[in-house]
Formats: structure tokens, C-alpha cells, sequence
């Protein structure tokens, strides 16, 4: 497995910023070329070994005026972004083969040119796949793919670490001042955002030092939340810093913002009465993006910070973690308040589904799903629907008040290897499924399509009743 590390450059001389600035430039020349061309029907089973050759002999390498290794990566990165946009259109051709017929061969034979890519012999599938293939065009004039023999490090006297890329002119490099001493390996991606060089690039996460902590032996669901990372069914909180940090970082991104449109009126005031000079002064030094974009990459620094923490400490315990499938959206009918819509707005949710999956298959354990339908509404201990408010749920059967989040990874860790509820079972189904449970425990009556442990629980519990 790997993951990607990013080392960023350290008061990087203006002109050697430049000099990397143009070259990026003359590569977005590359790869917008290179979509233009065969971002379509007619390029998609070219390699980019055959662009390559087909540039050679054309001539075409020649007007972009950069050095042959840094256009024939470029060509090699780009050819990767087009195949991988044609597999993703093969996602929705494939629901829809599914909607087109129900005949297994002819499913099979659909299926069976699509994965071969083969798909324009078919005259369906090639009307499926333009409709939903969009032909692209790529604008990027930042990134620099550099070849992993093709850079080296050092580190000086003073115990700073320099990367040497390829310039412009052969035998000329660049060397680049970096924020750490460890030395990048492999085939680079550096992306120059704010006077700044972002140094992509990929490490094997068997080496870190985390992936060699040993997983625990507890199967553990676990509750995602707001105002911390992760609740699992144990009661202990993971993360709990999460909420503080995403809620001070929206509430001053509304005072900036707000401070940023008064600015940027008056500058639109003085432009129209021509006072251009105010304008162009205004938006230089008080509209600019760089300190901006830092301050927004620190934020999400810290935060995934704390998420893989807490994912961290609930593998700690568990072997197995259940988390709730948070992939499908419930529409819910209480409308919320403006300033919490948008605090939910920065909701990580996406990072901490990420954080489970990769600490998981690096440490060994066992990441499973389960449908989140109605995990965070029911009383884990009568299976009634309850009534939540805030952080408490109130159970309106046995009058119990829990704490919401403990409630509902006590209720994920119970979905798993549930025989009714699966987890693509549609959310009414699961609300009919709930509420049959729920009768048939007020009367006292056995579940039928449980399993035998299941059944056996039950009976105990009912006699325990009846001797009270």
C-alpha cells in the first residue's frame, strides 16, 4: 500500500521560483496538447508510449521548448488522467446496463466488452459510453512531473536538505531549499501554489512507524460525529478536539470573509469612478489568495491530525471496527439555523471514512460497514424509536435518556451481521424492520427471523423477565 507524502520548499529564491514557474507553464502547454488530441472515442486505447512516438516522428515535441524527459512525463501523466476518466465513466454505464436488461448473457456480454474495452463494437455501449464520457479539457499551468532518476538531495553544512530538479536548459539545475530532512524518493509532483513548491510523493506505508503498531483484539463500532472524531460502543470519546477546531476555524472564516467584501466593494467603487490606482492597491495587499491558501492548508493539516489520531486509538482496541455507511445522504425535515448549516458544512465526515480505511488495511485490521439508517434514532436497549435532542436521546417506551453518539455506535455495532438489515437495505425498509422489532418487544413476542444465538438472548432476557 501506498500513501503520499508532501515536503514543501523553504525560502525559495524568486528566481529560481520563476524559472520553475515557466517551465510548469510550457508542461501545461503538454498536457492541454495532449487532452485536446486524445481526450476522446478516438484516444482512449492509446498508450503513452505511442503519443510519445507518434510526437517524435511528427515533430511536435519541438514547439513547447522543454527538455525530453520532462514533456514525455508530462505525456505519460496525462495519458493516465484521460484512462483514468474513462474508467469512471464506466461506473453509471454500468447501472445503466443493469436498467437496459435483465437477461444474465446479455448482461454478461455487455459487461464482458466493457471491461475488455471493447466497447465501441457494441452500438448501445458506444452511445452509453459518449453520453457518458464528457471530453475534457485540461488548464493546469502549476505541476511539474519529475522522473525518479532524474533528481537527487543533499544536505549542506548547515544541515539543510536540497532537492536538484531539471530545469530548462540541459545539465542546469534547480535546486530547491526544503522544510524537512527527510529526502523525497521516487517520481516527483511538484505543484507551485503562492511562491511556494509543494513536493509530492509516495512513500510505502509499510515503513511508517505507525503501521507497525499491533491492532487490538476488540470487535468496536464506532459513531462518527461532529463534536468529536469518533464515539465507540465502549463509551470512550476519540478526538475530542475536532469540533473546537472546526467551529473556530468557521466562525473566523465568517468574519474574514465578511471584512474581504467590504474591501473588495470599496475597491469596486473606486474602479468606477476611476480611481484605478486605489483598486489595484486594495485588491494587491488586502484581496491577495497566498496567505489565505496557507492558512486553509494549516487548518486541514491540524484536523487531519486529529482525526488520525483518534483512528488510531480506536485501533488501538479493535480488531474489528464497525462504522456506519455514511455514503448515501438522509434528507432530515427539522431546518437548521444559518450558522450551524455552515459549521456542518466543514463536517470532515469524508476524511474520517478515509482515516478508518487506511489505518485499518495498514495495521491490520478489519474495517466493515454497516447501514447508518436509523442507527442514531433508535434506543439500543428496547429497539423503539426515540426522540433526539442535541447530544441526549430520549427513549419514549422505557423512558431512558442516553447520550446520542454512545447510543448509536452501541446500535452500528449491533447492524453488524444483522440477517434483516443489510447494508444496502433502502432506509423505509429499515424503518418497517425497526418498528416490527419494537412491537414485538412490547409484546413479549420471539423474533422469528433472528439467528439462533439471537433467539437463544432473547428467551434468556424473558425469563430473567418473568422471575423479576
Amino acid at each position: 500500500m501506498k500513501t503520499t507524502r508532501i515536503a514543501y520548499s523553504h525560502r525559495l529564491n524568486a528566481g529560481k521560483y520563476a524559472a520553475l514557474v515557466e517551465q510548469a507553464r510550457r508542461l501545461g502547454r503538454v498536457r492541454s496538447e495532449v487532452w485536446q488530441r486524445y481526450a476522446s472515442v478516438g484516444g482512449a486505447w492509446l498508450t503513452d508510449r505511442q503519443v510519445r512516438d507518434r510526437w517524435l516522428a511528427e515533430g511536435t515535441h519541438r514547439q513547447f521548448g522543454v527538455l525530453a524527459n520532462a514533456w514525455k512525463e508530462t505525456v505519460r501523466d496525462a495519458m493516465a488522467d484521460i484512462t483514468a476518466t474513462f474508467e469512471a465513466a464506466k461506473v453509471p454505464a454500468r447501472k445503466a446496463i443493469r436498467r437496459h436488461t435483465s437477461d444474465p448473457a446479455e448482461r454478461r456480454r455487455l459487461f464482458g466488452l466493457l471491461k475488455a474495452d471493447r466497447w465501441a463494437e457494441d452500438p448501445y455501449l458506444s452511445r452509453l459510453m459518449r453520453s457518458r464520457w464528457r471530453r475534457g479539457h485540461n488548464r493546469t499551468r502549476n505541476q511539474i512531473v519529475v522522473r525518479a532518476d532524474q533528481h537527487n538531495t543533499r544536505v549542506d553544512s548547515r544541515g539543510r536538505l536540497w532537492l536538484a530538479v531539471p530545469g530548462l536548459v540541459r545539465r542546469q539545475l534547480v535546486r530547491i531549499p526544503l522544510n524537512t530532512i527527510v529526502a523525497p524518493t521516487g517520481t516527483l509532483r511538484l505543484i507551485l501554489r503562492g511562491d511556494r513548491v509543494e513536493i509530492h510523493y509516495q512513500i510505502d506505508a509499510a515503513t511508517m512507524k505507525t503501521s507497525q503498531r499491533p491492532c487490538g483484539e476488540a470487535t468496536i463500532g464506532v459513531d462518527k460525529g461532529y463534536t468529536e472524531t469518533l464515539t465507540d460502543s465502549d463509551g470512550d470519546y476519540h478526538g475530542e478536539g475536532l469540533g473546537h477546531l472546526l467551529t473556530t476555524e468557521s466562525d473566523r472564516l465568517k468574519e474574514r470573509n465578511r471584512h474581504r467584501a467590504k474591501l473588495r466593494s470599496v475597491a469596486n467603487t473606486a474602479a468606477q469612478r476611476g480611481n484605478h490606482a486605489k483598486a489595484d492597491r486594495i485588491a494587491r495587499n488586502n484581496l491577495g489568495a497566498i496567505k489565505r491558501d496557507r492558512q486553509a492548508g494549516c487548518h486541514q493539516a491540524r484536523v487531519r491530525t486529529e482525526i488520525f489520531t483518534a483512528v488510531h486509538q480506536v485501533v488501538d482496541k479493535a480488531g474489528v471496527v464497525v462504522a456506519e455507511d455514511l455514503t448515501k445522504t438522509f434528507t432530515g425535515r427539522k431546518s437548521l439555523g444559518r450558522n450551524t448549516n455552515r459549521r456542518l458544512a466543514a463536517w470532515t465526515k469524508g476524511v474520517t471514512a478515509r482515516a478508518l480505511k487506511n489505518v485499518s488495511e495498514r495495521r491490520g485490521s478489519v474495517l466493515v460497514h454497516v447501514n447508518a439508517a436509523y442507527t442514531s434514532q433508535v434506543c439500543h436497549r428496547c429497539g423503539c424509536l426515540g426522540r433526539r435532542a442535541g447530544d441526549r436521546l430520549h427513549c419514549t417506551s422505557c423512558g431512558v435518556v442516553w447520550q446520542a453518539d454512545v447510543n448509536a455506535a452501541i446500535n452500528v455495532l449491533r447492524r453488524h451481521g444483522d440477517p434483516d438489515i443489510t447494508l444496502h437495505t433502502p432506509y423505509l425498509v429499515v424503518k418497517q424492520i425497526v418498528q416490527a422489532r419494537a412491537d414485538r418487544h412490547r409484546s413479549r413476542l420471539p423474533l422469528p427471523d433472528s439467528s439462533p444465538a439471537r433467539r437463544a438472548e432473547s428467551e434468556s432476557s424473558e425469563a430473567l423477565r418473568n422471575e423479576r
